[in-house]
């Protein structure tokens, strides 16, 4: 009997909804569009340090990423001594590798990368619903068939979580922010060994 009340907590708390379980309340007459404005301007190449470590691999160099039209940015990550690691295109209707290192040349990997990526640069966030706690507010958004949650403190963007099955799956967090740029990202991942650490060069 205590084995089967135990499983019904557990259930009840595995389906509550995910800014619930954070303690955030539905503002249910605020729902207008949000901006992600860290990749925003064509004008600026954003030049990061990147690390990324993946299963047991670890790459580390130079990650560009240009805006190249209202639709479109460029995506290279190289080695500091100029070798390419990766070189996507990534439009709203469109994922292009232009070259990739072999070790990373996988299908699933480049899917993750691709979403990752998408949801980084994504500008305009149309709410589904909006939370609220104190000074922080959680908007509900999809990319593509992922439920994101940008969390705003101060009306600054600070994270978004990608959540499944009520858990979060990625947290993309944003650190360092100056005139709209982030200077420190980290993503992690939970469900496999992928992270992407960012540092801002100029």
């Amino acid at each position: 009997m205590r084995f089967l009340a135990s499983s019904l907590i557990l259930l009840f708390l595995g389906c509550t909804p995910y800014p619930k379980k954070l303690g955030y309340k539905p503002l249910e007459n605020d729902i207008h569009e949000s901006i992600n404005p860290y990749f925003s301007d064509s004008q600026k190449d954003y030049v990061y340090k990147a690390n990324i470590t993946v299963f047991d691999n670890r790459f580390g160099g130079i990650l560009v990423i240009k805006k190249l039209d209202n639709t479109a940015h460029r995506i290279a990550f190289t080695t500091e001594f100029g070798n390419t690691i990766f070189d996507f295109n990534l439009s709203d209707q469109d994922f292009k590798v232009n070259r990739i290192l072999k070790e990373m040349d996988s299908r699933i990997l480049l899917n993750v990368l691709e979403q990752d990526f998408r949801t980084l640069i994504r500008e305009e966030i149309t709410p589904l619903e909006i939370f609220a706690k104190d000074n922080k507010v959680l908007t509900k958004a999809k990319i593509g068939s992922k439920l994101h949650f940008y969390k705003f403190e101060n009306d600054t963007l600070s994270e978004i979580i990608r959540v499944g099955n009520q858990k979060k799956k990625v947290t993309f967090e944003f650190s360092e922010i100056k005139d709209s740029v982030a200077r420190h990202i980290q993503i992690t991942h939970y469900n496999i060994k992928l992270t992407i650490s960012l540092q801002a060069i100029r």
